[in-house]
């Protein structure tokens, strides 16, 4: 890419991707008023994932976390784009070859949303109650603290898991409140959920760009638009997660955050998938060893996990 071509972002075509690209897009044109000054300067390419088109299977079935970023990343490195935006929760902690994360945004909201028409929080769900989720680190959380719950699959972008909450296919689910936030549907939240009760996903809340190692325009037109404190703390949860080989088999939760003083403050959780043996970990540390503090909180897990930390259940329901 040169100064003077066009700038063509990849991305997933769900509302709520199209709704960070188009942030993105606007933070790029009010931090480069040459941007802003050229018709049509940037260019939103949609791209289907494999995430996105396999929708019957649950995400520790068909691969993981790279399901949603492997055409993305193929389109890139082809040439066929030249930044991607994406959901640092859905970003692999090893890239492909050639590919680098220069930029994260401003985080939004970490904790997770609690949707049910029927009651006020997962303590008040009927006995025997149905929640439905994609994440087997929400849905093993949620066995942790109440057994008695089913947890089935729940697959889908935003507007469909809603779509089968209202239908009745199941007494609850939970979402992300940053991806509700930047939709504007937080009318739909019943309550947020305090991370004590239901910490994060490792990137919860936060946007990451990506794009290829040496184009060195790209990283320029990035520049501006990173959020220091916001790549410091992933950064350490991204560490937690690849010391502990994370991926979407094994619910896996973490979450960093800023302390007055500036140094960083870490809290991360591994727990079998049907809820058991749940086990934590907190650390803190400078900023500027980021990740070798991830690192570290990793390792203070991984010497109590056995395998069957690492093995997801029974698919079950849809």
């Amino acid at each position: 890419m040169t100064d003077m071509q066009k700038i063509r972002i990849g991305t997933r075509g769900s509302p709520l991707a199209m709704a960070q690209t188009h942030e993105v897009r606007d933070r790029l044109l009010a931090a480069h008023p040459v941007l802003a000054a050229a018709p049509d300067a940037i260019e939103i390419v949609v791209i289907q994932t494999t995430g996105d088109a396999v929708l019957d299977r649950p995400l520790a079935e068909i691969g993981g976390k790279g399901l949603f970023t492997k055409e993305i990343d193929e389109a890139m490195l082809e040439g066929r784009i030249d930044i991607a935006v994406h959901s640092m929760k859905d970003v692999a902690t090893v890239l492909p070859d050639g590919i680098v994360l220069p930029c994260m945004l401003p985080r939004e909201d970490v904790r997770d949303a609690f949707l049910c028409p029927s009651a006020t929080s997962i303590a008040g769900l009927r006995q025997g109650a149905v929640v439905g989720t994609a994440s087997l680190r929400r849905g093993a959380q949620i066995k942790a603290r109440r057994p008695d719950i089913q947890v089935v699959t729940f697959r889908g972008n935003v507007q469909t898991r809603l779509r089968k909450l209202a239908e009745g296919q199941v007494d609850a689910t939970l979402l992300a409140m940053a991806g509700l936030n930047r939709l504007g549907l937080t009318d739909k939240v019943t309550a947020p959920l305090a991370v004590e009760e239901m910490l994060p996903a490792v990137g919860q809340g936060a946007i990451g760009i990506t794009c290829r190692a040496d184009d060195e325009a790209a990283h320029r037109w990035l520049a501006p638009l990173t959020c220091a404190d916001t790549f410091d703390c992933v950064t350490a949860e991204r560490a937690f997660l690849r010391r502990l080989d994370g991926s979407c088999r094994t619910p896996i939760a973490g979450w960093a955050r800023l302390e007055q003083d500036g140094s960083l403050l870490f809290d991360g959780l591994i727990v079998r998938p049907d809820g058991t043996g749940l086990l934590e970990t907190r650390r803190s540390g400078s900023r500027s060893a980021a990740a070798a503090l991830g690192d570290a909180a990793g390792s203070d897990l991984a010497a109590d996990c056995t395998a069957d930390y690492f093995t997801p259940p029974p698919a079950s329901g849809q």
